[in-house]
């Protein structure tokens, strides 16, 4: 089985909610929240975490893996340089996606 390693910043309240499914999976969105965004790189994560999220509120990035088999469904999108580039899950799949994490989500970076 093949992975692909992702990252994704996050506040305290969805890092809470994670801690609560044993670093497991990823909580559901809320309803203005369609799409679920993994980045593709930590310095694209981080750079969110300390330039957006930090000013706002204390801000941490996580890493995990997912199976190359189901991500192979959907496509990578570049949203500012090349650097930039993100998965958009629709909100509906991310049961789907969580079953596809493996070896859990691990925090790897804290700021703010």
């Amino acid at each position: 089985m093949t992975t692909i390693t992702l990252y994704r910043p996050v506040g305290q309240a969805e890092l809470d909610l994670i801690k609560e499914s044993d670093w497991k999976k990823f909580p559901p969105r809320l309803p203005e929240q369609p799409i679920f965004y993994p980045v593709c790189n930590k310095e694209y994560a981080i750079q969110i975490t300390e330039r957006w999220n930090s000013p706002l509120y204390k801000s941490y990035v996580l890493e995990f893996k997912v199976k190359t088999d189901y991500l192979s469904k959907h496509e990578t999108h570049i949203v500012g340089s090349k650097m930039h580039e993100e998965y958009w899950i629709p909100a509906e799949e991310l049961n789907e996606f969580n079953d596809n994490i493996v070896d859990g989500i691990h925090l790897i970076f804290a700021c703010g």
